[in-house]
């Protein structure tokens, strides 16, 4: 298995986020994260990366106990995950091309790979990126607040695979953006997935992207797994906030219909 929780607990103050949770992603897979604000999706995110630790409970990566690594050792695990926020997070003052080559050029990273790339190397990697989520090098020197924020998000994406990390972490990627921006962005993930063969997280809210590139669905609810599997056990569930997500999925759809 290429990520494993055991009987993993967190908690803020008095609230309690998750409890006891287990569950295992096989590498290779797309996992969607769904549930309601605040019930714990990012959270369970940044414990992959060791960005929070456990109350109890331990988070591995492939053979890494990650709750159990120092700041130096952590950053070897973070060298394979690759974290794709909410918000684009690009450097307004950096063009396009030193956006996607700040990471290249940092010197963890440089010691991690044994060596220091080379300017044309770095260029080669960057455009080979961009063209990875669909986007041609002729935007290199523009600034980000010169592209459309659904070109933005592609390029804080195309940043994220420039070190080719293993493992994608999405943290509810598509928040904010138009049905068709969420549509691309839903084929990227499924299309990253396969062609680089990388296992993909992602938390969401949505339902609908789920159900259409997900292998499968874990539901988090009041610090629990709430469901967990496939798409056909996930339409199958009987739990009413599933029922409930399911539901708004459906109306959506026929919403959408009827605009066309």
């Amino acid at each position: 298995m290429s990520i494993r929780f055991e009987q993993v607990s967190k908690a803020f103050g008095p609230k309690q986020i998750l409890d006891q949770i287990s569950f295992e992603i096989k590498k290779g897979e797309i996992v969607f994260i769904l549930g309601k604000s605040g019930m714990g999706k990012s959270v369970t995110l940044k414990h992959i990366i060791g960005v929070l630790k456990p109350d109890h409970g331990q988070v591995w990566v492939e053979n890494d106990e990650v709750t159990a690594l120092g700041p130096k050792e952590l950053f070897r695990i973070r060298r394979k995950c690759g974290m794709v926020f909410q918000q684009p997070a690009l450097l307004d003052s950096l063009t396009i091309f030193e956006n996607v080559a700040f990471g290249l050029r940092s010197t963890q990273f440089q010691t991690t790979l044994g060596r220091v790339l080379s300017e044309d190397e770095i260029r080669e990697r960057v455009c080979e990126k961009l063209k990875l989520v669909h986007l041609s090098d002729d935007i290199l020197e523009r600034y980000p607040q010169e592209i459309s924020y659904g070109m933005q998000k592609r390029v804080s994406l195309a940043r994220t695979l420039a070190p080719s990390p293993e493992y994608l972490l999405f943290d509810e990627p598509t928040t904010g953006l138009d049905p068709i921006t969420t549509q691309a962005i839903n084929d990227l993930i499924l299309e990253l997935s396969q062609k680089l063969q990388v296992t993909s997280v992602v938390v969401s809210h949505d339902m609908a992207c789920a159900l259409q590139i997900a292998d499968r669905i874990l539901v988090l609810d009041q610090a629990q797994i709430l469901a967990l599997g496939n798409v056909q056990e996930i339409r199958a569930s009987r739990e009413p906030l599933v029922q409930a997500f399911l539901e708004e999925t459906l109306d959506r759809e026929k919403s959408e219909q009827g605009r066309l």
